[in-house]
């Protein structure tokens, strides 16, 4: 009798996509996750929706090798370093639509013209980013970037030993001028809801010679380029300031991660385990769409993790047991 022949394993076929990997966003987490995937030699589409967030900013700071320099410079050298690897395609098309399929993604994208198109990939990043909710004072949106701050370690040294001031509501303000004091000796808490900060509160702001101001405001001052002048109350008195720090609350910049059921924190931010996939299997999430602290060099290195899970978990798709 012929010897029996032990059937040879057989890799399970894998879905036909368009690409590997959809990018839905184009700011520091998304093309550096585009950049890792690029250098593993992975099918990458980059889907640009827009302005990003630091557009208003005058420069990105505390990124090693590009401290000081202007957003948009910054992602102009991000897509110029993407040049050399030909699997990475940037479009400059917005997503409307994702759908879970079995092991695949298909994405709704719609151009320019607003004409719509269909892409599939096998897994898709969310790098979508988030908006901020200004207060609703004059001169807070059109300030923003410059006489109006969100983050003492983006912005704290170029205003450091100037008159500052912090905004917002008592459950967060405290911190938030504790924490500026730091840069400055100078720093006056306005309480949005003053009734709300506690003795304790108070307590902390006085050992630190931070001032509260319990008025409403009215309006910002500054100039047409930007900068901050004066707060003004609604008594009419003026206060003199360079800056003020706002702990401004946030929402997601798209609906996908909600649309698609992923789980989110209590602040809206998409959760996401320690490779940087959603409580949905093979959508990943990194940047400020995700939780904790929010900056451009930290937004760069989550992307570059989820790339580096991504492509590992397509590596084990590709190579079974």
């Amino acid at each position: 009798m012929p010897a029996t022949r032990t059937p040879r394993h057989l890799a399970p076929r894998r879905p036909i996509t368009d690409v590997d990997v959809a990018v839905i966003g184009a700011g520091a987490a998304g093309l550096s996750a585009a950049l890792t995937l690029g250098r593993c030699l992975r099918r990458v589409l980059v889907l640009d929706g827009g302005v990003p967030r630091n557009a208003p900013s005058p420069a990105v700071q505390g990124f090693l090798t590009r401290d000081g320099t202007r957003p948009a410079e910054l992602l102009r050298l991000s897509r110029e370093q993407l040049t050399p690897y030909d699997s990475v395609e940037i479009q400059a098309r917005r997503v409307t639509a994702v759908e879970a399929l079995a092991g695949q993604f298909r994405l709704t994208i719609e151009g320019e013209t607003g004409r719509s198109s269909r892409v599939t990939a096998r897994k898709v990043l969310l790098a979508t980013g988030v908006e901020d909710e200004l207060p609703p004072i004059d001169g807070m949106r059109e300030l923003w970037g410059r006489g109006v701050l969100h983050c003492p370690y983006c912005h704290g040294w170029e205003v450091r030993g100037q008159p500052l001031a912090v905004y917002g509501r008592a459950k967060l303000v405290t911190g938030l001028a504790l924490l500026v004091s730091r840069w400055s000796p100078d720093v006056v808490a306005c309480v949005e809801d003053p009734a709300y900060l506690t003795a304790n509160a108070r307590r902390r702001l006085r050992q630190q010679n931070i001032r509260i101001r319990e008025e409403p405001v009215a309006r910002l001052e500054g100039t047409k380029s930007g900068e901050l002048r004066h707060i003004v109350f609604e008594s009419g008195e003026k206060l003199a300031r360079t800056a003020v720090f706002v702990h401004a609350h946030q929402h997601q910049r798209t609906p996908l991660a909600e649309q698609l059921g992923c789980r989110l924190t209590s602040k809206g931010a998409v959760w996401v385990d320690k490779k940087q996939q959603t409580s949905l299997p093979g959508l990943y999430a990194a940047g400020d769409t995700t939780p904790g602290t929010q900056q451009a060099i930290l937004a760069a290195a989550e992307g570059s993790a989820a790339a580096i899970s991504i492509n590992e978990t397509l590596t084990r798709e590709e190579c079974p047991k």
